[in-house]
């Protein structure tokens, strides 16, 4: 499986250790940057690269997931759903990494390089990579409504619960 991985400054020694760990464990790393510390990069700029990797990668049938990291994941996460046809998910928690596939079938997380440690990190990316998408109906459903909006901008329609009546 392809991994591409971007992030800030806040991220780097999180990302280089991934990119050893992902190596180790049989995965394919794709680092989109950056190289070095620069205290006022912007997360944008390498995080879309990342997601637009795996965007691409699917789009051809490739197995790829990505990672981003930034201070806390916050924005890491929205530049990556700027992509089409990209569901990051922001982790923090064994739970929230597995709830991320299995749930939402989330195809990059973002991860809080200020707000775990490296083994909690490490271990929120292991498992995400590591649980499938359950192929639930319900979650199908819903993975669907939200790429339809993606694509068309139109809303789904409300449901009977939503009125009045």
């Amino acid at each position: 499986m392809r991994v591409h991985l971007g992030c800030d400054h806040a991220g780097l020694d999180l990302k280089d250790h991934l990119t050893r760990w992902l190596t180790d464990h049989g995965y394919e790393p794709v680092d989109h940057g950056p190289f070095q510390y620069d205290a006022l990069d912007d997360y944008p700029v390498f995080c879309l690269r990342a997601a637009e990797g795996v965007a691409k990668d699917r789009a051809e049938g490739l197995d790829s997931l990505g990672v981003v990291i930034g201070g806390s994941g916050n924005g890491e996460q929205m530049a990556a759903n700027k992509v089409i046809g990209i569901r990051s998910a922001l982790v923090w928690s064994d739970e929230t990494a597995k709830l991320a596939r299995d749930h939402n079938d989330a195809n990059v997380i973002a991860v809080g390089g200020r707000m775990h440690s490296l083994e909690d990190m490490t271990r929120f990316v292991e498992i995400f990579l590591a649980e499938p998408f359950s192929n639930d109906e319900r979650h199908v459903r819903r993975i669907g409504l939200m790429s339809d909006y993606e694509l068309t901008r139109v809303l789904p329609p409300l449901p009977a619960s939503a009125t009045d009546a």
